[in-house]
């Protein structure tokens, strides 16, 4: 992990194209902004991973699925 410090309205830039600023801190939370391409997807973590359990669970459920017709 890359640990990086900025102030507010500074900036930095990923992969070229996408760029994350610090809008506000306040005690201990900071706002950010994130400028992306709409071709990339921008998740909160958390979201992000119920996404990918929900997607694990669909592909767990077909495989069951299909094999149950594979085997009947």
């Amino acid at each position: 992990m890359l640990a990086l410090s900025r102030k507010k309205g500074e900036a930095i830039v990923i992969n070229n194209n996408i760029e994350v600023t610090v809008l506000e801190v306040k005690g201990d939370q900071v706002k950010i902004g994130i400028s992306a391409p709409r071709e990339v997807p921008v998740y909160r973590k958390e979201v992000y991973a119920q996404i990918q359990q929900a997607n694990e669970d669909t592909v767990n459920a077909e495989g069951i699925e299909a094999l149950q017709n594979l085997l009947s």
